[in-house]
Protein backbone atom coordinates (compact mmCIF):
# COMPACT_ATOMS: atom_id res chain seq x y z
CA UNK A 1 0.00 0.00 0.00
CA UNK A 2 1.34 3.45 -0.88
CA UNK A 3 1.98 6.08 1.78
CA UNK A 4 -0.91 8.22 0.52
CA UNK A 5 -3.29 5.24 0.60
CA UNK A 6 -2.17 4.32 4.12
CA UNK A 7 -2.73 7.88 5.31
CA UNK A 8 -6.20 7.94 3.75
CA UNK A 9 -7.06 4.63 5.42
CA UNK A 10 -5.85 5.96 8.78
CA UNK A 11 -7.88 9.16 8.30
CA UNK A 12 -11.05 7.25 7.48
CA UNK A 13 -10.50 4.94 10.45
CA UNK A 14 -10.25 7.96 12.73
CA UNK A 15 -13.43 9.46 11.28
CA UNK A 16 -15.34 6.22 11.65
CA UNK A 17 -13.96 5.41 15.10
CA UNK A 18 -16.30 5.57 18.08
CA UNK A 19 -13.60 5.56 20.78
CA UNK A 20 -12.99 8.60 22.95
CA UNK A 21 -9.63 9.45 21.39
CA UNK A 22 -11.06 9.47 17.84
CA UNK A 23 -13.97 11.64 18.99
CA UNK A 24 -11.59 14.10 20.64
CA UNK A 25 -9.50 14.34 17.47
CA UNK A 26 -12.63 14.83 15.39
CA UNK A 27 -13.84 17.57 17.72
CA UNK A 28 -10.52 19.43 17.54
CA UNK A 29 -10.36 19.00 13.77
CA UNK A 30 -13.82 20.50 13.20
CA UNK A 31 -13.05 23.42 15.49
CA UNK A 32 -10.01 24.30 13.42
CA UNK A 33 -10.86 23.24 9.86
CA UNK A 34 -14.66 23.55 9.70
CA UNK A 35 -15.25 26.53 11.99
CA UNK A 36 -11.86 28.27 11.72
CA UNK A 37 -11.33 28.74 15.46
CA UNK A 38 -9.08 27.27 18.14
CA UNK A 39 -9.49 26.57 21.84
CA UNK A 40 -8.62 30.18 22.69
CA UNK A 41 -11.13 31.85 20.36
CA UNK A 42 -13.93 29.25 20.30
CA UNK A 43 -17.26 30.13 21.89
CA UNK A 44 -19.50 27.55 23.55
CA UNK A 45 -21.66 27.61 20.44
CA UNK A 46 -18.57 26.79 18.37
CA UNK A 47 -17.93 23.83 20.65
CA UNK A 48 -21.50 22.66 20.21
CA UNK A 49 -21.20 22.90 16.41
CA UNK A 50 -17.87 21.04 16.46
CA UNK A 51 -19.24 18.22 18.62
CA UNK A 52 -22.36 18.01 16.43
CA UNK A 53 -20.24 17.71 13.27
CA UNK A 54 -18.11 15.04 14.96
CA UNK A 55 -21.19 12.99 15.86
CA UNK A 56 -22.68 13.60 12.40
CA UNK A 57 -19.55 12.14 10.76
CA UNK A 58 -20.29 8.83 12.46
CA UNK A 59 -24.02 9.13 11.85
CA UNK A 60 -23.58 9.62 8.09
CA UNK A 61 -21.71 6.33 7.69
CA UNK A 62 -24.65 4.35 9.10
CA UNK A 63 -27.10 6.58 7.19
CA UNK A 64 -25.52 5.63 3.88
CA UNK A 65 -25.36 1.98 4.88
CA UNK A 66 -29.08 2.01 5.76
CA UNK A 67 -30.00 3.55 2.39
CA UNK A 68 -27.86 1.00 0.53
CA UNK A 69 -29.43 -1.89 2.46
CA UNK A 70 -32.99 -0.67 1.79
CA UNK A 71 -32.24 -0.25 -1.92
CA UNK A 72 -30.52 -3.64 -2.28
CA UNK A 73 -33.45 -5.40 -0.56
CA UNK A 74 -36.05 -3.55 -2.63
CA UNK A 75 -37.71 -2.56 0.62
CA UNK A 76 -41.12 -0.96 0.80
CA UNK A 77 -40.82 2.49 2.39
CA UNK A 78 -43.14 4.48 4.61
CA UNK A 79 -43.45 8.12 3.56
CA UNK A 80 -44.73 10.24 6.43
CA UNK A 81 -46.11 13.60 5.26
CA UNK A 82 -46.54 16.23 7.96
CA UNK A 83 -46.53 20.03 8.02
CA UNK A 84 -45.06 19.86 11.52
CA UNK A 85 -41.98 18.10 12.90
CA UNK A 86 -41.18 19.26 16.42
CA UNK A 87 -37.79 17.53 16.51
CA UNK A 88 -36.28 19.49 19.40
CA UNK A 89 -32.56 19.23 20.10
CA UNK A 90 -30.73 16.50 18.23
CA UNK A 91 -27.24 16.24 19.74
CA UNK A 92 -28.03 14.37 22.96
CA UNK A 93 -30.67 12.25 21.23
CA UNK A 94 -28.24 11.17 18.49
CA UNK A 95 -25.42 10.47 20.94
CA UNK A 96 -27.64 8.28 23.15
CA UNK A 97 -29.33 6.45 20.26
CA UNK A 98 -25.95 5.64 18.73
CA UNK A 99 -24.58 4.41 22.05
CA UNK A 100 -21.87 7.07 22.07
CA UNK A 101 -22.67 8.70 25.40
CA UNK A 102 -19.83 6.99 27.29
CA UNK A 103 -17.21 7.77 24.64
CA UNK A 104 -18.43 11.35 24.16
CA UNK A 105 -18.44 11.95 27.91
CA UNK A 106 -14.87 10.66 28.20
CA UNK A 107 -13.57 12.53 25.14
CA UNK A 108 -15.00 15.87 26.26
CA UNK A 109 -13.77 15.36 29.82
CA UNK A 110 -10.21 14.87 28.56
CA UNK A 111 -10.53 18.28 26.84
CA UNK A 112 -11.93 19.93 29.96
CA UNK A 113 -15.61 20.11 28.90
CA UNK A 114 -18.88 18.60 30.04
CA UNK A 115 -20.76 17.36 26.98
CA UNK A 116 -24.15 17.83 28.63
CA UNK A 117 -23.32 21.52 29.14
CA UNK A 118 -22.38 21.76 25.46
CA UNK A 119 -25.78 20.29 24.51
CA UNK A 120 -27.50 23.27 26.14
CA UNK A 121 -26.19 25.54 23.36
CA UNK A 122 -28.23 23.78 20.68
CA UNK A 123 -31.26 25.68 19.39
CA UNK A 124 -34.52 23.75 19.19
CA UNK A 125 -35.66 22.99 15.64
CA UNK A 126 -39.12 24.39 16.33
CA UNK A 127 -40.84 23.13 13.19
CA UNK A 128 -44.16 22.56 14.88
CA UNK A 129 -46.67 24.00 17.34
CA UNK A 130 -47.06 21.16 19.82
CA UNK A 131 -48.65 17.73 19.97
CA UNK A 132 -49.03 17.11 16.24
CA UNK A 133 -45.41 17.99 15.49
CA UNK A 134 -44.04 16.10 18.49
CA UNK A 135 -46.05 13.01 17.50
CA UNK A 136 -44.54 13.21 14.00
CA UNK A 137 -41.03 13.42 15.45
CA UNK A 138 -41.68 10.41 17.70
CA UNK A 139 -43.00 8.41 14.74
CA UNK A 140 -39.75 9.04 12.84
CA UNK A 141 -37.67 8.00 15.84
CA UNK A 142 -39.82 4.89 16.38
CA UNK A 143 -39.69 3.75 12.75
CA UNK A 144 -35.90 3.98 12.76
CA UNK A 145 -35.74 2.08 16.06
CA UNK A 146 -37.98 -0.66 14.61
CA UNK A 147 -35.82 -0.82 11.44
CA UNK A 148 -38.71 0.33 9.22
CA UNK A 149 -37.43 2.05 6.04
CA UNK A 150 -38.98 5.51 6.08
CA UNK A 151 -38.81 9.11 4.93
CA UNK A 152 -40.37 12.07 6.68
CA UNK A 153 -41.45 14.96 4.42
CA UNK A 154 -42.23 18.50 5.50
CA UNK A 155 -41.27 22.17 5.12
CA UNK A 156 -38.07 23.85 6.30
CA UNK A 157 -39.50 26.97 7.94
CA UNK A 158 -37.04 29.81 8.53
CA UNK A 159 -39.09 30.93 11.53
CA UNK A 160 -40.52 28.05 13.52
CA UNK A 161 -42.64 28.05 16.65
CA UNK A 162 -42.64 31.47 18.30
CA UNK A 163 -40.17 32.48 21.02
CA UNK A 164 -41.91 33.47 24.23
CA UNK A 165 -40.87 36.22 26.62
CA UNK A 166 -42.73 37.71 29.59
CA UNK A 167 -43.19 41.48 29.73
CA UNK A 168 -45.08 43.09 32.62
CA UNK A 169 -46.57 39.75 33.53
CA UNK A 170 -47.88 38.99 30.02
CA UNK A 171 -46.74 36.52 27.39
CA UNK A 172 -45.27 38.20 24.33
CA UNK A 173 -44.61 36.19 21.18
CA UNK A 174 -41.54 36.96 19.10
CA UNK A 175 -40.29 35.33 15.89
CA UNK A 176 -37.81 32.50 16.39
CA UNK A 177 -35.20 32.49 13.62
CA UNK A 178 -33.79 29.12 14.61
CA UNK A 179 -31.49 28.95 11.55
CA UNK A 180 -29.65 32.19 12.28
CA UNK A 181 -26.45 30.39 13.40
CA UNK A 182 -26.67 27.40 11.11
CA UNK A 183 -27.97 23.85 11.47
CA UNK A 184 -25.18 21.24 11.63
CA UNK A 185 -27.49 18.27 11.09
CA UNK A 186 -28.94 19.15 7.67
CA UNK A 187 -27.42 18.62 4.23
CA UNK A 188 -28.66 20.76 1.35
CA UNK A 189 -29.36 18.70 -1.77
CA UNK A 190 -28.82 21.13 -4.63
CA UNK A 191 -29.41 18.30 -7.10
CA UNK A 192 -32.89 17.58 -5.73
CA UNK A 193 -34.91 20.62 -6.83
CA UNK A 194 -38.58 20.34 -7.74
CA UNK A 195 -40.49 22.92 -9.82
CA UNK A 196 -43.91 23.62 -8.29
CA UNK A 197 -46.56 25.54 -10.20
CA UNK A 198 -49.25 27.97 -9.05
CA UNK A 199 -51.94 29.87 -10.94
CA UNK A 200 -52.24 29.53 -14.70
CA UNK A 201 -54.94 27.55 -16.47
CA UNK A 202 -55.70 24.05 -17.70
CA UNK A 203 -55.85 23.31 -21.42
CA UNK A 204 -57.53 20.13 -22.65
CA UNK A 205 -55.82 18.21 -25.43
CA UNK A 206 -54.95 14.79 -26.83
CA UNK A 207 -51.86 12.64 -26.49
CA UNK A 208 -51.51 9.30 -28.26
CA UNK A 209 -55.24 9.31 -28.87
CA UNK A 210 -56.10 9.92 -25.24
CA UNK A 211 -57.45 13.00 -23.50
CA UNK A 212 -54.81 14.89 -21.59
CA UNK A 213 -54.93 18.10 -19.56
CA UNK A 214 -52.01 20.52 -19.63
CA UNK A 215 -51.32 23.09 -16.93
CA UNK A 216 -49.96 26.24 -18.60
CA UNK A 217 -49.09 29.90 -17.91
CA UNK A 218 -48.16 29.16 -14.30
CA UNK A 219 -46.04 30.97 -11.74
CA UNK A 220 -43.35 28.41 -10.82
CA UNK A 221 -41.26 28.24 -7.67
CA UNK A 222 -38.52 25.76 -6.81
CA UNK A 223 -38.53 23.41 -3.83
CA UNK A 224 -35.00 22.55 -2.66
CA UNK A 225 -34.45 19.47 -0.48
CA UNK A 226 -32.67 19.58 2.90
CA UNK A 227 -31.95 16.18 4.46
CA UNK A 228 -31.55 15.35 8.15
CA UNK A 229 -30.55 11.84 9.31
CA UNK A 230 -32.88 10.29 11.89
CA UNK A 231 -31.24 7.51 13.90
CA UNK A 232 -33.20 4.96 15.91
CA UNK A 233 -32.24 3.67 19.33
CA UNK A 234 -29.39 1.22 18.95
CA UNK A 235 -28.05 2.97 15.86
CA UNK A 236 -28.86 0.21 13.37
CA UNK A 237 -31.17 2.14 11.06
CA UNK A 238 -30.83 5.78 10.03
CA UNK A 239 -33.79 7.13 8.06
CA UNK A 240 -34.25 10.54 6.44
CA UNK A 241 -36.26 13.66 7.21
CA UNK A 242 -36.45 15.62 3.96
CA UNK A 243 -37.64 19.22 4.33
CA UNK A 244 -38.37 21.56 1.42
CA UNK A 245 -37.27 25.18 1.21
CA UNK A 246 -38.41 27.48 -1.60
CA UNK A 247 -36.39 29.46 -4.09
CA UNK A 248 -37.55 31.68 -6.92
CA UNK A 249 -37.30 30.25 -10.43
CA UNK A 250 -35.61 33.56 -11.35
CA UNK A 251 -33.60 35.33 -8.64
CA UNK A 252 -34.42 38.79 -9.97
CA UNK A 253 -35.64 40.61 -13.06
CA UNK A 254 -32.57 42.12 -14.71
CA UNK A 255 -34.62 44.56 -16.80
CA UNK A 256 -36.34 46.03 -13.74
CA UNK A 257 -32.99 46.17 -11.95
CA UNK A 258 -31.39 48.14 -14.79
CA UNK A 259 -34.31 50.57 -14.76
CA UNK A 260 -33.68 51.24 -11.09
CA UNK A 261 -36.84 49.50 -9.83
CA UNK A 262 -34.96 47.42 -7.28
CA UNK A 263 -38.05 46.39 -5.29
CA UNK A 264 -39.88 45.06 -8.35
CA UNK A 265 -36.70 43.31 -9.51
CA UNK A 266 -36.71 40.97 -6.50
CA UNK A 267 -40.48 40.66 -6.04
CA UNK A 268 -40.64 37.09 -7.38
CA UNK A 269 -37.77 36.05 -5.09
CA UNK A 270 -39.47 37.49 -2.01
CA UNK A 271 -42.85 35.98 -2.95
CA UNK A 272 -41.34 32.52 -3.48
CA UNK A 273 -39.30 32.48 -0.30
CA UNK A 274 -42.28 33.66 1.77
CA UNK A 275 -43.79 30.19 1.25
CA UNK A 276 -41.36 28.65 3.73
CA UNK A 277 -40.65 31.73 5.82
CA UNK A 278 -43.02 31.13 8.76
CA UNK A 279 -44.68 28.12 10.38
CA UNK A 280 -48.46 28.43 10.02
CA UNK A 281 -49.12 32.03 9.02
CA UNK A 282 -52.09 33.78 10.59
CA UNK A 283 -55.11 32.70 8.53
CA UNK A 284 -57.64 35.21 9.86
CA UNK A 285 -57.12 37.24 6.69
CA UNK A 286 -57.59 35.97 3.15
CA UNK A 287 -53.89 36.36 2.33
CA UNK A 288 -53.05 34.16 5.31
CA UNK A 289 -55.46 31.48 4.13
CA UNK A 290 -53.99 31.65 0.63
CA UNK A 291 -50.42 31.35 1.93
CA UNK A 292 -51.30 28.36 4.13
CA UNK A 293 -52.99 26.61 1.19
CA UNK A 294 -49.92 27.28 -0.96
CA UNK A 295 -47.69 25.85 1.76
CA UNK A 296 -49.77 22.69 1.84
CA UNK A 297 -49.68 22.24 -1.92
CA UNK A 298 -45.98 23.07 -2.10
CA UNK A 299 -44.90 20.38 0.28
CA UNK A 300 -47.12 17.60 -1.08
CA UNK A 301 -46.17 18.45 -4.68
CA UNK A 302 -42.43 18.30 -3.87
CA UNK A 303 -42.80 15.16 -1.78
CA UNK A 304 -44.87 13.21 -4.31
CA UNK A 305 -42.53 14.22 -7.13
CA UNK A 306 -39.65 12.80 -5.07
CA UNK A 307 -41.51 9.60 -4.17
CA UNK A 308 -42.50 8.93 -7.79
CA UNK A 309 -38.98 9.72 -8.99
CA UNK A 310 -37.58 7.11 -6.62
CA UNK A 311 -40.12 4.50 -7.75
CA UNK A 312 -39.56 5.14 -11.46
CA UNK A 313 -35.85 4.37 -11.05
CA UNK A 314 -36.85 0.78 -10.20
CA UNK A 315 -38.39 0.25 -13.66
CA UNK A 316 -41.49 -1.43 -12.21
CA UNK A 317 -45.06 -1.06 -13.57
CA UNK A 318 -47.35 1.41 -11.83
CA UNK A 319 -49.53 -1.43 -10.54
CA UNK A 320 -46.68 -2.26 -8.12
CA UNK A 321 -46.41 1.25 -6.69
CA UNK A 322 -48.48 0.40 -3.54
CA UNK A 323 -46.15 -2.55 -2.92
CA UNK A 324 -43.19 -0.18 -2.69
CA UNK A 325 -44.67 2.89 -0.99
CA UNK A 326 -47.02 3.60 1.91
CA UNK A 327 -47.84 7.31 2.13
CA UNK A 328 -49.20 8.37 5.52
CA UNK A 329 -50.91 11.77 5.79
CA UNK A 330 -50.55 13.35 9.23
CA UNK A 331 -53.87 15.11 9.82
CA UNK A 332 -55.63 17.25 7.19
CA UNK A 333 -52.69 19.43 6.11
CA UNK A 334 -51.33 16.97 3.50
CA UNK A 335 -54.78 16.02 2.14
CA UNK A 336 -53.98 17.68 -1.21
CA UNK A 337 -51.64 14.72 -1.76
CA UNK A 338 -54.63 12.65 -2.87
CA UNK A 339 -55.73 14.79 -5.87
CA UNK A 340 -52.08 15.62 -6.62
CA UNK A 341 -51.14 11.93 -6.89
CA UNK A 342 -54.12 11.41 -9.20
CA UNK A 343 -53.01 14.38 -11.32
CA UNK A 344 -49.46 13.11 -11.60
CA UNK A 345 -50.51 9.58 -12.49
CA UNK A 346 -53.17 10.57 -15.02
CA UNK A 347 -51.77 13.75 -16.61
CA UNK A 348 -48.03 13.16 -16.28
CA UNK A 349 -47.65 9.37 -16.43
CA UNK A 350 -50.62 8.51 -18.67
CA UNK A 351 -52.20 6.04 -16.23
CA UNK A 352 -55.91 5.27 -16.74
CA UNK A 353 -58.21 6.97 -14.24
CA UNK A 354 -59.54 3.76 -12.66
CA UNK A 355 -56.07 2.31 -12.20
CA UNK A 356 -54.76 5.63 -10.85
CA UNK A 357 -57.57 5.73 -8.30
CA UNK A 358 -56.92 2.13 -7.25
CA UNK A 359 -53.22 2.95 -6.80
CA UNK A 360 -54.07 6.06 -4.77
CA UNK A 361 -56.50 4.22 -2.48
CA UNK A 362 -54.01 1.40 -1.83
CA UNK A 363 -51.11 3.79 -1.21
CA UNK A 364 -52.55 6.56 0.95
CA UNK A 365 -53.26 6.36 4.67
CA UNK A 366 -54.62 9.11 6.92
CA UNK A 367 -54.30 9.90 10.62
CA UNK A 368 -57.11 12.03 12.05
CA UNK A 369 -56.26 13.42 15.48
CA UNK A 370 -59.55 15.01 16.54
CA UNK A 371 -62.95 16.19 15.33
CA UNK A 372 -62.79 19.85 16.32
CA UNK A 373 -64.00 22.16 13.51
CA UNK A 374 -60.71 24.09 13.34
CA UNK A 375 -58.83 20.82 12.75
CA UNK A 376 -60.94 19.79 9.74
CA UNK A 377 -60.02 22.72 7.45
Amino acid sequence: MSTDSAQETDRLSAVEGHDAEALAWGFASHLRYTLGVNRYTASMHDRFMSLAYTVRDRLINQWMESQRLHYDKGAKRVYYLSLEFLMGRALANNVINMGLDGAVDKSMATLGYNWEDICEYEVDAGLGNGGLGRLAACFLDSMATLDIPAYGYGLRYDYGIFRQIIENGYQVEQPDYWLRRGNPWEIERHDITVPVHFGGKVVAGKRNGRSQARWVETQPVLGVAYDTPIVGYGGRTVNTLRLWSTRAAEEFDFQDFNKGDYVEAVRSKVTAENLTKVLYPNDKLFLGKELRLKQQYLFVACSLHDILRRFKKLGKPWEEFPDMAAIQLNDTHPSLAIPELMRLLVDREGVDWDLAWDITVRTMGHTNHNLMPEALE
